[in-house]
């Protein structure tokens, strides 16, 4: 690994971290950027668990600092992600390196349209465990599954979920995601290590600046102004990366 890979690494990984934690996509970044460094999509795949189980706890941990609530109904919803994620993460391992790559080129481009929709103002409600119905469930373990199999956008169907059909605000939404995040994310890292594709050396250096972004966004209040600015910054990039892939 170079000099200029490994800050490659540290500052996509923090631009990521940051974005993972405020809204979504910041794995659509990092895992065409392992590939693009010569990683095979599968150990890619698995290398980026590492970054993202490390951003994860250091976003809980400082959520929780300031005073972050509902720890209880954000692990029982965790518990379908959890069967959802292995189950996605032993699909990804079972892939060929050529559909995965087509795969993700329409998982980003369909990634990148969604964040550019508006988000709709619902009227918020106290989430209470009586509104956890077996569709929120089913909804979970499908996002895991997901998740599971490739990460990236996961975060776009968590908005989808917790905040259209449970109607809780999004500063409520982005804590749920990241523990959730964290806990079904660990038992799919541990499946890709037991098959040997987690590259340590990279996941560490990308988890290091993921988990300064992270920390960064939780602590900064980000302005509309600086929002649109980073919402743009990642469809340019992301539409940079389509490219790349499909040229090949």
């Amino acid at each position: 690994m170079t000099l200029i890979e490994a800050l490659a690494l540290l500052l996509i990984g923090a631009l990521a971290g940051f974005i993972n934690v405020l809204s979504a996509g910041g794995s659509m970044l990092t895992l065409p950027l392992l590939m693009f460094l010569g990683l095979p999509p599968q150990e890619a795949n698995g290398t980026n668990r590492v970054s993202i189980a490390l951003q994860s706890v250091s976003a809980v941990y400082h959520f929780f600092r300031a005073g972050a609530r509902h720890v209880g109904l954000s692990l029982r919803l965790s518990v379908p992600a959890v069967l959802g994620s292995l189950a996605g993460a032993w699909l990804a391992m079972r892939t060929g390196d050529a559909l995965f790559e087509a795969i993700l080129i329409v998982v980003m481009a369909g990634a990148a349209l969604l964040m550019l929709l508006p988000q709709p103002r619902l009227e918020t409600r106290p989430l209470t465990p009586e509104r956890l119905t077996p569709a929120v469930y089913l909804a979970m373990f499908a996002i895991g599954l997901y998740g599971g199999f490739i990460q990236v956008g996961v975060g776009i169907l968590f908005i989808v979920v917790l905040y259209r059909m449970l109607r809780i605000d999004l500063a409520q939404v982005n804590v749920f995601k990241v523990l959730i995040v964290l806990v079904y994310t660990l038992p799919a890292l541990a499946l890709f290590l037991v098959n040997d594709q987690v590259r340590w050396g990279y996941g560490l250096l990308l988890a290091a600046g993921s988990m300064t972004g992270a920390w960064l966004a939780v602590k900064v209040n980000v302005s509309p102004r600086g929002a649109f600015v980073v919402k743009w910054l990642t469809v340019a990039v992301i539409a940079a990366i389509i490219l790349r892939l499909l040229l090949g």
